[in-house]
């Protein structure tokens, strides 16, 4: 029995032995195994980062609360009081994709062809690369307010909206409000 207690302890030393001279080459597989599991374990996680990024860029447009934040600055004009705002737009938000064009010349007719330029993210996910992010146009704009009935506070709206929308006078309407 006592032999066998030997031999246990010897084998526990040459393992021992044999962890102190590979511990970094068992460290390098450890990392290259969790690494490996890493674009698995956060798919989710970036998908949401994509959206909290998108948004915090701007790349989100939000018509409500455009018009809350409006109405709430226009209400601070003096002699304004409560103002509510409504918006109208003429085209949606979108964007310009980055494209890769080539041309080929064959028996004197030129082709042309157009692909989209995609990024790869890992774990086999592809993106398209943005150029350019388009917000949509204003079409008009209503304003109703409890001092329309002064011309001053009535000018003074216009040309606040028009100034942070970039609409002309006459696409927008200002109205006495209750």
């Amino acid at each position: 029995m006592k032999k066998s207690a030997e031999g246990v302890v010897r084998s526990g030393q040459k393992l021992l032995v044999l962890l102190e001279k590979y511990k970094f080459v068992l460290l390098v597989i450890l990392t290259g195994i969790v690494l490996l599991t890493l674009p698995d374990l956060g798919g989710s996680a970036t998908a949401r980062e994509q959206a909290a990024a998108m948004e915090s860029d701007g790349l989100a447009f939000d018509l409500d609360g455009l018009e809350r934040k409006l109405a709430d600055t226009l209400s601070r004009v003096e002699g304004a009081g409560k103002v509510s705002v409504a918006l109208t737009v003429k085209t949606s938000t979108r964007q310009v994709l980055a494209q890769d064009a080539s041309t080929s010349q064959k028996e004197g007719e030129t082709e042309e062809s157009r692909s989209t330029v995609v990024v790869s993210r890992g774990s086999g996910r592809e993106e398209a690369v943005p150029l350019q992010q388009i917000y949509p146009q204003f079409q008009g704009a209503l304003v109703v307010c409890e001092g329309a009935d002064d011309p001053g506070i009535r000018l003074a709206m216009v040309e606040a909206v028009s100034a942070l929308t970039g609409l002309g006078s006459d696409k927008i309407s200002i109205c006495k409000g209750k």
